[in-house]
């Protein structure tokens, strides 16, 4: 079966492409498709890793579901295509960045394509999902594949920064490696917890500085 994702990728989890979960997988997400609307757009289902090629993964952040509303989703998770208005969530996530860097105005462009070019791999869990249906392609093997990602940069890799925002990210990180990574934890940047700790977490600066203590470039989060 031919899996068309970038080919650092595709190498490292070459393992998966046949094993029966990934088989059936590929027929429902396929099945889908013909039968409905579904998001993101095919062609951007692998955008998180042909964005950030496995050698120039430096920060991990861990979202859910793609977005179900029209023409949102664009593969990475939290991103919207430029143009679209903010979720609430990517809202929050700009203001505790300007907060935590300082900055006099939050960003306004939704589209994180310039921070997955820079090394941060915007991995939701599931990467497809019905229009309107949130968690609807769930339990369908998604997780399984995501969740290989995530072992194999935790054990190929050094001095990664892991973001896990909300109880789902963190039980999808829990076997990270914190003497080889540097885990950052807190509430999800969703309307609902972000007063219960995601503003003032704090973890843009802190990601950067442990990028630059390892010799690391820093990410321009802008």
């Amino acid at each position: 079966m031919e899996v068309r994702i970038e080919p650092s990728w595709k190498e490292a989890l070459a393992a998966e492409w046949d094993k029966p979960y990934f088989s059936a997988l590929t027929e429902f997400v396929r099945d889908r498709y013909l039968r409905g609307t579904i998001y993101p757009p095919a062609s951007k289902i692998f955008a998180a890793f042909d964005t950030t090629p496995l050698s120039e993964v430096k920060v991990v952040i861990l979202g859910q579901d793609p977005y179900h509303g029209p023409g949102q989703a664009n593969g990475l998770c939290f991103s919207v295509a430029g143009g679209i208005k903010l979720p609430p969530s990517l809202i929050n996530i700009f203001k505790e960045i300007s907060t935590d860097l300082g900055l006099a105005t939050p960003p306004t462009d939704g589209d994180l394509s310039r921070w997955a070019r820079q090394g941060v791999l915007l991995l939701n869990d599931t990467l497809t999902v019905e229009a309107g249906q949130a968690g609807s392609h769930q339990g369908h093997g998604w997780e399984q594949l995501t969740e290989a990602a995530v072992e194999c940069l935790n054990r190929r890799c050094q001095n990664l920064v892991f973001m896990l925002w909300g109880s789902h990210a963190q039980k999808k990180g829990a076997f990270i490696d914190r003497s080889r990574h540097l885990v950052l934890e807190s509430p999800h940047p969703s309307p609902l917890s972000a007063h219960r700790g995601f503003f003032g977490n704090h973890h843009f600066s802190r990601a950067n500085q442990y990028l630059t203590e390892h010799n690391k470039t820093p990410i321009d989060w802008r």
